[in-house]
């Protein structure tokens, strides 16, 4: 049986498998493919994905090192490595991936958005501030950066800032802009 026929049905099967709540099942097809694809980066990060799902963050880890080692210019490898790390509190690998991704993809907002949560995390809250006002730049939609944005201004005072924040907000989630109020008191 060609190579390509026997990874497509692999892939498929693995697809079958996660709907069904199979992830070890899917995991062992995704193995598989590695095995017939060993060059191939993606199938690294998709058993990465599988492996943090199920809480083993440190082997997704690894499969993401592998990763960004075969395809350094892809983007979401660096990112992803980089959320990991973050949710282990690996807060200055984390940037230096987000960081690194962020070069290889400027618009890549959920990296901005990455960088941002860990300089939070570290406290770093002035240089924060512009990664979340990149964020929101790319995605003006969405509160998730502008939130955090006004948690920020208020943590530093910014009482003006974060009454600009909570109007903007208000225009497209208004249930986020009365959470922000309630959360630091700042009425625009």
């Amino acid at each position: 049986m060609p190579v390509l026929f026997r990874v497509f049905i692999l892939r498929q099967l693995a697809t079958v498998a996660l709907a069904l709540g199979r992830t070890g099942f899917a995991i062992d097809c995704w193995q598989k493919i590695r095995r017939l694809e060993p060059q191939n980066a993606d199938v690294l990060a998709t058993l990465a994905y599988l492996r943090a799902g199920c809480g083993d963050l440190k082997a997704a880890c690894r499969l993401l090192d592998k990763a960004v080692a075969l395809a350094p210019a892809r983007a979401a490898h660096r990112f992803n490595r980089g959320y990991l790390f973050q949710q282990q509190e690996l807060h200055q690998a984390a940037l230096q991936d987000f960081e690194q991704a962020l070069v290889l993809d400027p618009a890549l907002d959920r990296a901005w958005y990455g960088k941002a949560l860990s300089l939070i995390r570290l406290n770093r809250l002035n240089d924060a501030i512009e990664p979340l006002r990149r964020n929101t730049e790319l995605q003006p939609m969405s509160p998730y950066g502008w939130y955090q944005l006004a948690h920020v201004h208020h943590r530093l005072g910014d009482a003006g800032s974060v009454a600009r924040v909570i109007r903007r907000i208000a225009q497209f989630e208004p249930a986020v802009a009365r959470k922000l109020i309630q959360e630091t008191g700042v009425d625009p």
